[in-house]
């Protein structure tokens, strides 16, 4: 039977659907609330600043994206949802950031690609809750739309943003995806993180590019996620070394993060590498054509971005790699590809090698995360 409208949830429902949320592979569930004020003046600052590069979709749907019930009308509370995603068997990451001619690509997407997963999982969610409640209204959300999930995973109680503007759980780390269910259940709502970064302030400086402005503030234009994944163009010339070979995002400031001490392998076998992307090599990665590549990413994540950000983005790590025959080959193999985007980072590159510059970057030296501080003092903002 369907909620009479007014009605309240009792606590027993919602530790029933953590039950069933673990059962679906998710590692932990809260209830947030719509209220999101600060988040949305924080936002509109970060615009204004143009921090967001030309992620034209960060500020095409305005407020609404910190105002649930504009979104979806009706939305009374955001059950928001955690699952971890650290691939156990994954190339120690640090070994590949040190072998510049290997290829490091964010341990996110070494398997299948996440929307997909929590999707289908927090619809399957929705449909055990239906067989409980009856007809209620909802819509689920997997970084697919113009949703504030970090800010409202907080308010649910499913960890702080950190300095690295990535939600940490005192408990798990930050490796894990969020889905969010909008939802107009009257669900009593969960008790919000409150901040554990304390002084720690180990994420900025491991940043390569500087993207981390501040704490708690992040300038994408410069952050190597947003420039092998999201930004369409050029690379910056400036920032090419930092890139080292980093080829689909960066991990370096979750890496440093003392909580990831804490982070566990991931229970989900989708998430499991595919093709020896942990620690693939950048000359034959560089040699896939384009049937090859779609071939070898269906299913992935990295398929969005497409053959030739991918070829642009393995011309920069080549550029970056050690001078060798293999490389210098590898490139001017490429010398006449038809995309002019990629021919550019590929002159770059042959240009690095001739011009004896290749191979000096390098990453940054810490080797692990340290232990996590015992008791952490209070933020500094």
């Amino acid at each position: 039977m369907a909620l009479p409208s007014g009605a309240s949830v009792d606590s027993g429902l919602v530790d029933a659907l953590r039950a069933k949320a673990r059962e679906l592979g998710f590692d932990a569930l809260g209830v947030s609330g719509i209220e999101l004020a600060e988040d949305e003046a924080r936002l509109l600052e970060w615009l204004a600043r143009q921090r967001h590069g030309e992620m034209d979709y960060m500020a095409r749907h305005g407020t609404r994206r910190a105002r649930p019930a504009e979104l979806v009308p009706g939305t009374l509370r955001v059950i928001c949802a955690r699952m971890d995603y650290w691939p156990g068997e994954a190339a120690d990451p640090w070994a590949v950031l040190h072998d510049p001619e290997r290829a490091y690509v964010s341990r996110y997407a070494l398997g299948r690609d996440y929307h997909k997963v929590l999707r289908q999982r927090l619809k399957a969610l929705c449909d055990w809750l239906g067989r409980k409640v009856g007809p209620f209204g909802y819509r689920v959300f997997t970084d697919s739309a113009p949703v504030l999930e970090k800010p409202l995973a907080r308010n649910a109680g499913l960890g702080w943003i950190g300095k690295h503007t990535n939600l940490i759980d005192p408990r798990h780390g930050s490796y894990f995806f969020l889905g969010e269910i909008y939802t107009d259940l009257p669900l009593p709502v969960d008790p919000p993180s409150s901040t554990h970064c304390g002084r720690c302030t180990r994420c900025i400086p491991a940043c390569p590019t500087g993207a981390i402005v501040a704490p708690f503030q992040l300038d994408a234009r410069r952050c190597i996620s947003y420039l092998t994944i999201e930004h369409p163009g050029s690379i910056p010339e400036p920032l090419r070394p930092a890139l080292g070979n980093r080829i689909y995002g960066c991990d370096d400031c979750q890496l440093v993060c003392p909580w990831n001490k804490f982070a566990r392998p991931t229970r989900i076998a989708d998430f499991a590498v595919r093709h020896g992307l942990d620690a693939a090599s950048l000359v034959e990665l560089f040699a896939w054509d384009e049937a090859t590549f779609l071939a070898r990413t269906e299913g992935m994540a990295i398929r969005r971005i497409g053959w030739e950000r991918w070829q642009r983005n393995l011309a920069v790590a080549l550029g970056n790699a050690p001078t060798s025959a293999a490389v210098v080959a590898a490139l001017e193999a490429r010398l006449e590809h038809p995309s002019a985007l990629v021919r550019e980072h590929v002159a770059w590159a042959l240009a690095q090698h001739r011009g004896g510059t290749a191979g000096k970057a390098r990453p940054r030296p810490e080797a692990r995360a340290p232990a996590p501080p015992a008791a952490p003092g209070p933020a500094r903002r």
